[in-house]
């Protein structure tokens, strides 16, 4: 493009515009309507450029001049072509000074071409345009200073001159026209987003985050599932907040077109785009990342890379803040939120899917049903929303190819839905799982068909029994929006799941034997039905949980044939000598629940692999397996085997053994040593009444042992463990003999002792002040449910203690001298408490409850507030309310509602009123007092 005298100064930042057109045409007629304008007219069009042109626009009987006004408000671009008899029309002079006008107000883009015509007769006024205003002066005098001070400023607009035209072809002129105009252009206005139910709200939360107009570089990453709405998102805010910037350019399908073309062609379609310019050629990723800088370091410029999948791609393409000018944003769309973490973006959106109004809205506008019976589809249409899970993806797929079906052609393509996902669907949520590493892959696959809702921690055992390396593996997944975690367990879209059931049936759906991974009960008995020679190689894990309906009397021989079987959790009986064929040279977790077998295997048996063995209500067992071929077992849980006797002695040679817990085998009287079990944590002995003496364990090496948990187990000796055990001792039961106490004694809990419960221990006075508590790493304590009437810490020496627990201790009458490091403070259905001591120097304490029954007074309460608020002093906040933790703000109307049996209540809640002033004044954190009085009904 030449350039007249000056050029344009750069277009001031306006606030979106949603405009009409994108060119306006302005020119007068009789000079060249017909030929160079009526070219450029349609060259434009053809080239999808929508132009406002006077004589092809405008319809029959519309007012010329409003209407006029009106088109160049809503167009993007003015293109003015002046000619030689331009400024003999005052039409085209009063249209002039009203797209100048709209140049100021509106950032109009003015692109003046000056065909047969020098600028400088139009900056000057001479020739033909001192003619035409020699005659206006005499016709519109009080315009002719206006028309010459815009014609000046037109002319000082770069554009194209006379000189251009001639020296070349006139298609090749208007070709280069054309392709300066199309890297401005933004969207017009249309009906594009009519279909895009919620974007409004979804596009005023995304800017409110990019914050428009401060200062500074901003990215800001959408991440979220395939087919939620990443790219959806980013173009239409892309398409509001694009003219505020100097320069913009969306990227998109970056995964797919990185791979085809390379980075660097990605490089060059940034450069062109922010800088308008046609050919930008990148000889390599790191000159690309040069010219980028270089180019783009001073501008004000919007970039949207989307659906990002690899870090090397934002490294070379955005690769940090410094690389854009002041007030710059960049978009990132991906479904990886690990790459935005990797790259330090800091604003990260996650993307919200549709609601069920949103999507039953987006569904009926995309499958209308306006000649049927709204009853009839109202179901249906619900059916297909709950199927779709708020992913628009899948209702933008569905809604047209329900669109012409009949309601019996609905509920074929519904039913065919549950069995056969469509294609469309999997193929845009697989591609996340492509991304994925060989055993992430098969860790995906594991939770979505065996652990969905399953609580993280116990499916994670199991995980990382198979090799999976869950930790750092679930975190991708999350990362990858194929799973989420919610309240412990593990979760998933609906669609994702079908997507990974999907996967794992393959082309074979009616061929389990050929699945790796067997959960459905159909296939389940369909693999049992086989011949016993029949091979099943395939199969890596399965679990059967008959319910209440037991559809196998017994686990078939078949199943001994699966050789490459990881993990088994199975609910029902086992053929007898199945376990002892097992070829599972590559198990790594056994889980049976009910079986009648009397032992598992004979004799020794090679499962160097296997990690977890867990039984449930082995009735009939006798004795345990034994362990010598078991070198890697890590846990054995057994429960519920009333019958067994005996636990094989081999198990004390498990040296990599790190939980064992044997619960409710009323029978069992012996236990082997266990001197090699270097590395048990966990040890549990629950309900097993006649256990020998547990001196009988050798102990002495058993260093890391964190937990024993002796659970009504009738122990009549134990000896002092050995110098390394720490953490956690459990001794709970409510039929622990009270003078267990004597034996156990206070010598057996080690100074490094993190844990204590001795809940319903049927402790007396005589138990608690007997012997000095010297346990300096004690935090947490849990003495409820037992009979002493006296707790004063001055006789435990417990200095760390954060948690302490004596709800249920009935006889309770005196709680003092709290060690000032505690934090939290249960006493509840203490009936007999009167006494607090002072806990003004507790600083810590943040929760303290006393819910249903104590006998502290109002005088008592208003002592142990005034402690609190000494304590407070530290910055603390007090809360108070009954046992549903109500807010400061309800207790008025609390204390209103309550009569009767309630006064003593209400002269505590009147005592503490009266310190609110200083409670307000409290912030950091909160404490709760649970004031309620036995029985005084509780209210919302």
């Amino acid at each position: 493009m030449a350039s007249s005298s000056s050029s344009s100064p750069s277009a001031p930042a306006f606030s979106f515009r949603s405009w009409k057109y994108h060119v306006f045409l302005s020119f007068r007629g009789e000079d060249t309507r017909n030929s160079f304008v009526g070219h450029l007219y349609s060259a434009l069009e053809q080239n999808g450029i929508y132009t406002y042109k006077d004589d092809e626009t405008l319809t029959r009987g519309e007012s010329i001049g409003p209407s006029l006004m009106k088109a160049i408000e809503e167009s993007q671009i003015a293109i003015i072509v002046f000619s030689e008899n331009y400024a003999n029309s005052s039409w085209c002079l009063d249209e002039l000074v009203y797209i100048m006008n709209c140049k100021n107000t509106r950032g109009q883009i003015i692109l003046p071409i000056f065909y047969d015509v020098d600028p400088s007769e139009l900056r000057k006024q001479k020739g033909k345009y001192a003619e035409a205003f020699t005659k206006h002066e005499l016709e519109n005098k009080t315009k002719v200073e206006s028309w010459r001070k815009t014609l000046v400023d037109a002319s000082n607009i770069a554009g194209w001159e006379s000189k251009d035209i001639a020296n070349r072809h006139e298609s090749k002129f208007i070709k280069e026209i054309v392709n300066t105009i199309l890297p401005m252009l933004h969207p017009v206005t249309s009906s594009v987003n009519d279909n895009l139910i919620g974007i409004e709200t979804r596009m005023q939360r995304l800017k409110s985050e990019l914050k428009i107009g401060s200062g500074g570089v901003s990215m800001i990453g959408i991440w979220g599932v395939g087919g939620g709405g990443k790219t959806t998102l980013a173009s239409s805010i892309y398409s509001e907040i694009s003219n505020n910037f100097d320069g913009c350019c969306f990227v998109e399908n970056i995964r797919e077109k990185s791979s085809k073309y390379g980075l660097e062609n990605l490089q060059e379609k940034i450069l062109s785009g922010v800088l308008k310019q046609n050919k930008v050629k990148v000889g390599s990723i790191e000159e690309g990342k040069r010219m980028i800088v270089d180019r783009l370091c001073r501008r004000k410029v919007l970039i949207v890379l989307d659906d990002v999948d690899h870090l090397v791609q934002l490294k070379a393409l955005a690769g940090s803040h410094d690389w854009f000018g002041e007030g710059s944003r960049i978009i990132i769309t991906t479904r990886d939120k690990h790459l935005l973490n990797a790259h330090r973006v800091k604003l990260m959106h996650n993307i919200r899917l549709l609601n069920d109004d949103e999507a039953i809205k987006l569904f009926c506008k995309l499958a209308p049903q306006d000649n049927r019976p709204k009853e009839d589809y109202e179901q249906l249409s619900k059916d297909v929303v709950s199927y779709a899970g708020g992913l628009p993806l899948a209702l933008t797929v569905l809604g047209p190819f329900l669109s012409d079906k009949d309601i019996d052609e609905w509920v074929s393509a519904l039913a065919r839905l549950k069995q056969i996902p469509n294609d469309d669907i999997v193929g845009k949520l697989k591609i996340s799982f492509d991304g994925l590493t060989k055993v992430e892959k098969d860790l995906f696959l594991d939770i979505a068909c065996f652990f969905r809702w399953e609580k993280k921690d116990r499916a994670m055992e199991i995980l990382d029994a198979c090799g999976f390396h869950p930790g750092i593996g679930v975190k991708v997944l999350v990362q990858k929006a194929l799973i989420t975690i919610l309240d412990g367990r593990f979760d998933m879209h609906d669609l994702v799941q079908e997507l990974g059931h999907h996967i794992v049936r393959g082309e074979d759906p009616n061929y389990p034997e050929l699945h790796s991974r067997v959960w459905k009960r159909e296939d389940v008995l369909t693999i049992c039905a086989m011949d016993a020679t029949t091979e099943v190689d395939m199969i890596e894990a399965i679990r059967y949980d008959s319910g209440t309906i037991y559809g196998l009397s017994h686990l078939p021989p078949v199943v001994a044939n699966t050789k490459n079987l990881r993990w088994i959790d199975w609910q029902g009986d086992l053929a007898s000598p199945l376990l002892t064929k097992f070829p599972q040279r590559k198990l790594c977790c056994l889980i049976l629940h009910d079986s009648l077998q009397k032992q598992l295997w004979e004799g020794y048996k090679n499962l160097p692999t296997l990690k977890i063995i867990e039984l449930y209500g082995l009735d009939n067992l006798l004795i345990t397996p034994d362990f010598r071929g078991l070198p890697n077992l890590e846990r054995f849980k057994l429960i519920a085997s009333s019958h067994l006797e005996e636990i094989h002695p081999s198990i004390g040679h498990l040296e990599r053994l790190v939980f064992l817990s044997i619960e409710t085998c009323s029978r069992l009287k012996r236990f082997p040593p266990i001197t090699r079990l270097k590395k048990l944590k966990t040890l549990s002995f629950s309900e097993c009444p006649g256990l020998f003496k547990l001196s009988e364990i050798q102990q002495e090496k058993m260093d890391n042992l964190p937990h024993l948990h002796l659970d009504s187990s009738g122990v009549t000796e134990v000896q002092k463990p050995g110098k390394g055990i720490n953490v956690k001792y459990w001794l709970e039961g409510s039929s622990l003999p009270r003078n267990n106490m004597n034996h156990i004694r206070l010598c057996f809990f080690r100074r490094d002792l993190r844990t204590l419960n001795l809940s319903l221990c049927n402790l007396g006075d005589e138990d608690i002040s007997s012997s000095v508590w010297e346990l300096p790493n004690l935090q947490e304590l849990d003495l409820s449910a037992n009979r002493f009437s006296r707790l004063c810490f001055s006789l435990l020496r417990l200095p760390r203690l954060k948690f302490l627990n004596v709800t249920n201790c009935l006889s309770l009458a005196e709680l003092s001298e709290l060690p000032s490091s505690i934090a939290i403070l249960m006493a509840d259905e203490c009936l007999s408490l009167e006494r607090f001591g002072d806990i003004s120097k507790c600083k810590w304490l943040w929760k303290l409850s006393l819910h249903a029954g104590y006998k502290v007074g109002p005088l008592g309460g208003d002592l142990l507030l005034h402690s609190m608020l000494q304590a407070s002093k530290m910055g603390y906040f007090v809360d108070y309310g009954d046992g549903r933790l109500r807010r400061r703000q309800k207790l008025k109307r609390e204390k209103q509602g309550r009569s009767g049996g309630a006064s003593q209540s209400r002269g505590k809640c009147q005592s503490l009123k009266q310190h609110e002033g200083k409670i307000k004044k409290m912030t950091r954190t909160t404490m709760f007092f649970l004031w309620t009085q036995p029985g005084v009904k509780q209210t919302e």
